[in-house]
């Protein structure tokens, strides 16, 4: 899925304090990979990934794999002794390595870090770049759930969006992945430029066909710094994407699919391990250009990102062992917000000992914040759970906000 680590937003307050937290235990650790390259750059896109067939950074597969081995390397300090119980590789377009380099990039992996026995590794891939071949050797190598960016098995809008597959290429690539994968999730966009209410149907029932086990269901954004927000395409508007929208949640509902999150739906025990610990602020080791990380120790909570150009990325893991271009404290003013984006993405939301289990605030700390968020009908009234209503969900934006650290001018 282009599912991605959660990035809060970095919020500078002059009265901001950093430390001061005490954490009895650490948090589940999981392990995001990054590959940054694509066939071709989609024009909503805007993670870090580069046009691999066009005049951006060259691909050497041989390489990136020995400069993420040793960013694993340099990162272990930070997790000696944990073990990991998710692998997420993400892109750009993970599929476009051989057989051969993802099983290197594994076989690296696990004799540098202590895995789960019962470990989920999710693989990214797009139609285009799919070979029965590959997912043979891919689950072979142990890759046990697959991810596969369909978007819509409608042929112009993948045109417009600027897909690379056709809607026959996905439909064959749903049905090699079914075949050497027990999991599979589809990646489904709605909103699409000039889409209608029964084109987000069709689509829609194509991915039911398919009875995969989970399904990832996405409005299309008109992200910044992405062609589509310099040169907006003709989107449906809001009074037909809500309706899009809730016709589109009741069928989910009606074929057993749970919607566990904003935009994730699973049948029963089929949830993403991986993106739910992002959701419940567990720990990730990020790796990769680009690759954004959040550890957590005894007294203090750690974000680093790495240099997301790949040639700068690899020149700087390979000579000076340090790709991190930047890596900061999470202040403890900041906590509640940052752990507030996640949590109250959950259909179901959180315990409320998660709070302090995994930021080290007390919930007295942000009462007032929850008692204000309860008045406005979008925090449920739970004392033993931190979870949205149903009005919250929609509004989900605006409720994460009442948790910002107030900025006071000097």
């Amino acid at each position: 899925m282009n599912t991605k680590t959660i990035i809060p937003i970095q919020v500078m307050s002059p009265t901001k304090t950093t430390g001061g937290i005490s954490l009895k235990s650490l948090p589940p650790l999981s392990l995001y990979i990054h590959f940054p390259w694509c066939e071709k750059k989609c024009p909503y896109c805007d993670f870090n990934s580069h046009a691999i067939n066009q005049d951006g950074p060259a691909f050497d597969e041989e390489q990136y794999l020995s400069a993420l081995c040793k960013d694993l390397e340099e990162s272990l300090p930070l997790v000696w002794g944990r073990r990991i119980h998710s692998i997420f590789i993400g892109g750009g377009t993970p599929s476009l390595l051989s057989p051969a380099g993802l099983d290197r990039l594994l076989a690296d992996v696990r004799a540098r870090i202590g895995m789960d026995s019962d470990i989920e590794i999710t693989m990214e891939a797009n139609p285009g770049s799919v070979e029965a071949e590959k997912f043979s050797a891919y689950a072979k190598s142990g890759v046990n759930r697959i991810s596969l960016g369909i978007q819509s098995f409608n042929d112009r809008h993948l045109k417009d969006l600027g897909r690379v597959h056709s809607s026959a290429e996905a439909v064959q690539a749903i049905h090699i992945a079914k075949q050497y994968f027990a999991r599979v999730n589809l990646d489904i966009m709605y909103g699409l430029p000039n889409q209608s209410l029964e084109e987000a149907k069709d689509d829609l029932a194509k991915a039911l066909s398919f009875d995969t086990d989970h399904l990832s269901l996405y409005h299309l954004t008109l992200e910044p710094n992405t062609l589509f927000a310099k040169f907006p395409p003709p989107i449906p508007d809001e009074d037909l994407a809500f309706e899009i929208q809730e016709q589109l949640l009741q069928t989910l509902e009606t074929k057993g699919y749970e919607r566990y999150e904003i935009s994730a739906y699973a049948k029963p025990k089929s949830q993403c391990f991986h993106n739910l610990n992002y959701w419940t602020f567990g720990d990730y080791l990020g790796i990769g250009a680009g690759a954004h990380g959040k550890i957590s120790f005894p007294q203090s909570i750690k974000r680093t990102i790495k240099e997301r150009h790949p040639e700068k990325y690899m020149q700087a893991v390979m000579t000076s062992s340090k790709g991190v271009i930047e890596e900061r404290q999470i202040a403890r003013d900041e906590l509640a917000f940052e752990f507030m984006l996640g949590a109250l993405r959950l259909k179901e939301g959180v315990p409320t000992s998660y709070l302090e289990e995994r930021t080290g605030l007390q919930i007295l700390e942000i009462q007032t914040e929850i008692n204000e968020a309860i008045e406005k009908g979008v925090l449920e009234p739970n004392p033993l759970i931190l979870r949205a209503t149903p009005f919250g969900l929609q509004f989900l934006n605006d409720l994460q906000e009442l948790f910002l650290p107030i900025v006071t001018d000097l």
